[in-house]
């Protein structure tokens, strides 16, 4: 029995992604070293790493039971745990609720303004699973989930929200939106079958890449933004040049007529962009 819920949980974390938490959690890290503009407590930074943990668990837990059966019907992810049945609609919800438990505990060891805004962050994330089923909009949305990991961060070590949080919050909303319209790429005509929404599917491929784009260009003058608020130096400066190229070169990868090489553009290149701002923050923060 033991073994056979062991399996379960290993099946339930391959379904969803769990790996894929480097997108989000490097952007929180960087929020709470702006924040503390220096190294916060080994204490806080612990607790932010079991909120993060706990949130994007969460949301893909419930992403995962929410559309089951959209996933069923797709050809790119009707093998995943919950079509294939290897896992129950219950044992996911119940991992949902594991999850959501445990980032409410780690806010509420963080501080209480942390804690009194983690049921706000639960039905952000959650709400966005619905979003695909009645507006184009939903990369957005999932933005606005995934731009909450910075802004929970600063609010984590500062216990108030501020501004140059919100500009850090906005620059992950827009990378976010970029790389996401880029990966619905692959779902146009099952999304048209299916009567659900997204930028590729009510705008085409061509202005589906322009869209994108700009999302990206968006995003890096956010981080310049956020340089000139805070006063950042050459570090800084250098993290987001080398993220600019790594955009760049990410958008070369996806062409009108070849969306061959989307996985790589979405699960390497959008890593290497969090990782590479939090390594040059850090280092700006601490030389």
């Amino acid at each position: 029995m033991e073994m056979t819920m062991l399996n379960r949980i290993k099946i339930i974390l391959e379904m969803i992604k769990f790996e894929h938490t480097v997108f989000a959690l490097p952007f929180a890290f960087t929020g709470a070293l702006l924040a503390a503009r220096g190294l916060p407590s080994w204490r806080t930074v612990l607790w932010i790493m079991v909120a993060m943990v706990g949130a994007r668990s969460a949301a893909m837990g419930f992403n995962r039971w929410a559309d089951r059966k959209f996933d069923a019907a797709n050809p790119r992810t009707k093998e995943r745990a919950l079509p294939r049945e290897l896992v129950t609609p219950l044992q996911v919800i119940v991992f949902t609720a594991a999850s959501s438990a445990m980032l409410m505990f780690a806010a509420y060891m963080l501080n209480p303004l942390s804690f009194y805004l983690s049921p706000v962050a639960l039905a952000v994330v959650f709400f966005y699973s619905y979003t695909k089923r009645f507006t184009f909009l939903s990369h957005a949305f999932l933005g606005l989930a995934i731009c909450l990991a910075p802004i929970g961060s600063w609010i984590a070590v500062s216990g108030k929200i501020e501004s140059p949080a919100l500009v850090l919050g906005g620059a992950v909303l827009f990378w976010l939106l970029g790389f996401d319209i880029l990966y619905a790429l692959q779902d146009i005509e099952f999304d048209r079958k299916a009567g659900l929404h997204s930028i590729p599917q009510r705008f085409g491929i061509s202005r589906s890449l322009w869209i994108s784009r700009a999302s990206h260009v968006t995003t890096i003058a956010a981080l310049f933004w956020l340089a000139s608020l805070l006063s950042l130096g050459w570090f800084y400066i250098a993290g987001i040049l080398i993220a600019l190229f790594l955009i760049i070169y990410e958008h070369s990868l996806v062409k009108e007529d070849d969306l061959s090489k989307l996985d790589l553009a979405f699960f390497n290149m959008n890593g290497y962009i969090s990782i590479t701002i939090f390594v040059f923050t850090l280092l700006d923060v601490l030389l």
